[in-house]
């Protein structure tokens, strides 16, 4: 058994061992039966109105991913894109702070002949574009939002503070890759000679290349921001759209719940703002941390605890759980045709 495999089970392990623990600290003070009476009683068209809006969710990136490639002149079936997309967001969600999803998403459109240089880039801006969306409503939230944000628990704005912080630094490292490539070209390799001579680095040279094709990758980037403004553009709005879906589940399970009395954009904020906090944690999927601020948010909202724990399980249940299974069964099924040497793939240039 190879080192990849090996991870891929510690982390689908790590994941089992971790949604058995969740399940147990949100539940094990809890009247279960209660819980999934009130599930059961949600009427089936909330029900598929979440599943609806979790597919949309993860189809919309297949959408922004095949325009993107369109501007490379790269043409690609919808389906195809919609396969990397369920691709991704499984490893993503299996993987610490979704550091696996990308590197899979490449590997499939690698065998569908889309080079990693192009698949590579059309991933970065799709990243940014995803980070920038939680960066803008946060800050937003913060300059327009101070009284609404302290109605919320302390620890909530401690996290939210956190994931805030986070995001920025991300895409402030992204942004600056973008902007000076040879500049952080140097800094990267000033950094390699000082760990190789303190003997912290291991093939030096293999380093080297990967910081240099990774330069090359955000170069390239630079000149295609520049000469695509207007699709950044159309395909920033889209990711808002696309956030917008998963935001909107907790509202569709609220009204579920028969309670009114909360408008759509504070449920939706409210959200967002567990989304921000959790989404840069060392976590698959922010678990633990999203099923524990979501208890503090929307206590005061449902009303009890035995009403916020179902809306919590019906809202993390389709959001993250459902979908994890979906993607995981596409995911394998990719993988077993990929293997038996069927998938050749839809991939054309104009």
């Amino acid at each position: 058994m190879n080192r990849s495999s090996k991870k891929k089970i510690f982390d689908v392990v790590f994941l089992i061992g971790l949604i058995f623990l969740t399940a147990w600290t949100v539940f094990n003070d809890q009247d279960v039966g209660s819980i999934l009476r009130m599930m059961n009683r949600v009427c089936v068209v909330y029900k598929v109105g979440c599943f609806t809006l979790v597919i949309l969710y993860v189809c919309s990136e297949s959408v922004i991913i095949k325009y993107l490639l369109s501007m490379l002149k790269i043409k690609v079936k919808l389906a195809e894109c919609v396969k990397y997309s369920f691709i991704g967001f499984f490893y993503s969600c299996i993987t610490p702070s979704a550091s696996g999803g990308q590197p899979m998403q490449i590997y499939y459109m690698r065998k569908n002949k889309i080079s990693v240089a192009n698949s590579s880039l059309v991933l970065m801006v799709v990243t940014i574009e995803y980070k920038f969306v939680l960066v803008f409503i946060g800050t937003m939230t913060l300059i327009f939002g101070q009284s609404f944000l302290h109605t919320l628990p302390a620890k909530v704005r401690l996290f939210l503070y956190l994931g805030l912080v986070l995001n920025v630094i991300c895409v402030a490292v992204m942004v600056m890759f973008i902007v000076f490539p040879q500049f952080i070209r140097i800094i990267l390799r000033k950094i390699l000679k000082i760990l190789d001579k303190l003997k912290l680095v291991q093939k030096k040279e293999n380093l080297t290349k990967r910081f240099d094709r990774t330069a090359t990758i955000y170069k390239d980037a630079a000149e295609y921001l520049k000469e695509n403004s207007f699709t950044i553009f159309v395909t920033t709005i889209f990711s808002f759209i696309q956030r917008f879906f998963l935001f909107f589940v907790t509202y569709v399970v609220y009204r579920s719940m028969g309670l009114r009395g909360d408008s759509v954009v504070k449920i939706v904020l409210l959200q967002a703002i567990i989304s921000i906090s959790v989404d840069m944690l060392p976590l698959p999927g922010g678990m633990g941390i999203s099923e524990h601020l979501y208890l503090l948010i929307f206590t005061p909202i449902f009303g009890s605890d035995t009403m916020t724990t179902a809306a919590m399980a019906l809202s993390r249940g389709y959001s993250y759980y459902i979908l994890l299974i979906i993607s995981g069964i596409i995911t394998f099924s990719v993988h077993l045709i990929s293997e038996n040497g069927n998938n050749q793939g839809d991939v054309k240039r104009e």
